[in-house]
């Protein structure tokens, strides 16, 4: 489907691809597009939603600048998804030993291993990149309690709200392996510390903005190289974190099943991040808030709810949504306001056939808590096209 609404009231226009949208995004997005380095337009995903410091499933082109709280604190979040050479056959009929394979292998919630479980290579390649960022800002180390062995033993690790790890099957009865998760507390003190260190910035420089939380850092300043070494440094992370928790996940697998074979990655991709890429004729930067790119050709994983299907897609290169597309089915409802509407039988319910966790520890990821994901589908036709589609019957959430 087309652009369904546009927004008119600020410097640059807002494409937005779904009329289901409620007025506090609108108003985020409004504010986004009030920006004087917003590049030609703003594109909001079919799975758009109130976020904290921007709105979630917004494609912000900027020139010359940077919002880190556009980016936010799980800075790298994203998806990966692994194909197995295992049908729905070869599956037992209780899946709750596979379950707790996972969550035996996989630290979940505030866990983490007790010790670093990748390689040393890895280790090496990422402490010396955090080595340089806090030498300029210490004050990050002090947010973390003995950060260095934190943020090694998260590592393979999926953390809490929403993230998640799955085996599904697709249309054909294959076994997939699915996982979402981000760049854990590292991330989110890397991410807290320069959206705060930005505004700041704005105060001493008397800067008005249409919200504090689009407080940004312009290119040549004091703070702009260093925010763009410490975010990518975590998006890095967050790709290593999702590499090790699948090799921990197939190891898990291999004890259950030691005969499978891998036959395609969909891809390991960021939903949370900046880059730079060009669009429009301009080299901008493009902070992708539950986003995921979708070139022509390119493969990605648009998830739906612990309860509905789930799409491997592939990319049309839509250049107005700066090729993009939804990160999901994006909520329609507040974790608070889902807790207080839906019961542990609603959960049960609505989660039928799914091995997974229906205790009250997870209400606020209830199915109804979230957009229809066949509607999002249909909504980002122009931009994607299904290749694969899942049904999960095993769901492990932090």
């Amino acid at each position: 489907m087309p652009v369904k609404m546009v927004l008119e009231k600020g410097k640059v226009p807002v494409n937005i691809y779904t009329d289901e949208i409620e007025s506090s995004a609108l108003d985020q997005l409004t504010q986004i597009s009030q920006l004087p380095f917003v590049h030609h337009h703003v594109a909001a995903m079919p799975d758009v939603h109130t976020g904290i410091g921007a709105t979630v499933g917004s494609v912000i082109p900027t020139k010359s600048a940077i919002i880190p709280s556009a980016v936010g604190v799980d800075i790298g979040c994203g998806m990966n998804a692994l194909r197995l050479s295992l049908t729905a056959t070869q599956l037992p009929d209780n899946l709750k030993p596979i379950r707790l394979a996972i969550e035996n292998s996989i630290p979940v919630g505030f866990n983490q291993h007790s010790r670093a479980s990748v390689a040393n290579s890895t280790l090496k390649q990422l402490d010396k990149g955090i080595d340089n960022i806090l030498a300029k800002h210490p004050t990050i180390s002090k947010m973390m309690k003995r950060i260095h062995d934190t943020w090694t033993c998260q590592l393979g690790t999926l953390g809490g709200g929403n993230h998640f790890i799955e085996l599904c099957l697709d249309e054909n009865q294959a076994v997939w392996v699915m996982l979402h998760s981000g760049s854990r507390g590292i991330g989110n003190n890397i991410g807290t510390y320069f959206i705060d260190l930005a505004r700041k910035d704005m105060e001493r420089l008397q800067v008005q903005l249409p919200h504090r939380d689009l407080a940004y850092f312009p290119e040549g300043t004091q703070y702009f190289d260093d925010y763009v070494e410490a975010v990518h440094w975590a998006q890095d992370y967050a790709m290593e974190n999702r590499r090790e928790m699948m090799r921990l996940i197939l190891e898990s697998l291999r004890k259950v099943f030691p005969y499978f074979e891998i036959t395609k990655e969909a891809i390991n991709c960021h939903h949370n991040y900046v880059s730079i890429e060009e669009h429009f004729g301009e080299k901008v930067y493009l902070t992708r808030k539950g986003a995921i790119s979708a070139r022509e050709g390119q493969l990605g994983i648009i998830p739906g709810s612990m309860g509905a299907k789930s799409y491997i897609v592939r990319g049309k290169g839509n250049a107005d949504s700066f090729c993009s597309c939804s990160h999901g089915a994006g909520r329609r409802m507040s974790r608070t306001a889902a807790k207080k509407h839906f019961s542990r039988e609603d959960l049960e319910r609505q989660t039928a056939g799914v091995e997974c966790r229906k205790d009250s520890g997870v209400l606020d990821e209830i199915p109804s808590a979230y957009k229809d994901i066949d509607v999002v589908m249909e909504n980002q036709s122009d931009l994607v096209e299904v290749v694969h589609t899942l049904k999960q019957v095993v769901c492990v959430k932090g």
